[in-house]
């Protein structure tokens, strides 16, 4: 089956105008993107789930891309929708795209990623790099975690460095399930992720099989509890803070907790969050991300 791909151009004001009028005019989905990425003029934009971004969360000029159906003229489509919001017919381009092209660009967004010595993620549809590394063959799906964002690795990179074998090991937030899967081989005796995310659970089961490792992923209602000596969190800054209680309940004295998914100017604030159980600081950076370490010292509840 084939579709076809509109682009253009728009100012961030105009944007959700556009991409709304061209939902009703038949588009089956509409991508926004800084039209300079993977250039040195791109410009990284951060924003919290669950919250929509306005004008001034884009880039000052967006690329929409807006995918149809084949037989659809997309053309005068989208000469419809200028009119309808007033705004004059933009320079575009008009493409068609296979199953198999969509499938080959979304793969060849994801290479083997050597995240600290002897630690590689491959997507499944590569061969490792080294042999004799572990490798964690990953499938993300539509979960977030395939290793190449600084948030994920500067967790992987810690689990590398401080399992020592034998742990029980909880990861909130588990996405592709590729934390998990990275503790079980990387040796941990007991192994869970939660997520809210019906999806992320199916693909971290999937992944888990594919690595041949046992862990367990559930919803949070079928989390069954317990005190883990590490807990992983790659989330974002705030909900990482209103869950401080839940999370610190779940780390035995003298574990270990990690946070990740923190801008810079987040740490402070995520830190005092959890003080009140943990000896806890910034324990690497990269990219404007940071990723915090600590250990429980108190039984406060």
């Amino acid at each position: 089956m084939s579709f076809l791909a509109l682009e253009f151009d728009a100012d961030a004001a105009d944007a959700e105008r556009w991409a709304d009028a061209l939902l009703d005019a038949g588009a089956l989905a509409i991508d926004t993107a800084d039209p300079h990425a993977g250039s040195e003029r791109e410009i990284a934009r951060y924003s919290e789930p669950n919250v929509t971004p306005s004008a001034v969360d884009l880039w000052p000029v967006c690329r929409l891309s807006a995918l149809f159906a084949k037989d659809t003229d997309a053309g005068n489509a989208l000469g419809r929708v200028s009119a309808a919001i007033g705004l004059g017919v933009p320079v575009h381009t008009i493409a068609v795209i296979s199953d198999e092209d969509w499938v080959r660009k979304t793969q060849q967004q994801f290479q083997p990623i050597c995240v600290a010595p002897g630690l590689w993620i491959v997507p499944s549809w590569c061969e490792p790099v080294d042999v004799k590394a572990i490798n964690l063959s990953l499938d993300p799906g539509l979960a977030f975690g395939t290793g190449s964002h600084p948030t994920t690795r500067m967790c992987l990179r810690w689990l590398a460095l401080h399992l020592a074998g034998g742990e029980a090991v909880l990861d909130y937030g588990s996405g592709s399930g590729i934390l998990a899967i990275a503790a079980a081989k990387l040796g941990a005796a007991t192994v869970a992720g939660i997520d809210v995310d019906t999806q992320a659970i199916a693909t971290s089961r999937d992944n888990a099989r594919l690595n041949n490792v046992t862990a367990r992923f559930d919803l949070p209602g079928a989390f069954k509890g317990g005190t883990y000596d590490v807990v992983v969190a790659n989330i974002l800054a705030n909900p990482l803070q209103l869950l401080a209680p839940l999370l610190a309940a779940r780390v035995r004295v003298g574990g270990h907790i990690v946070l990740s998914g923190i801008l810079e100017s987040q740490a402070a604030a995520v830190m005092a969050a959890y003080g009140r159980w943990f000896t806890i600081d910034v324990w690497n950076s990269e990219e404007g991300w940071v990723a915090l370490a600590g250990s429980r010292i108190h039984d406060n509840g």
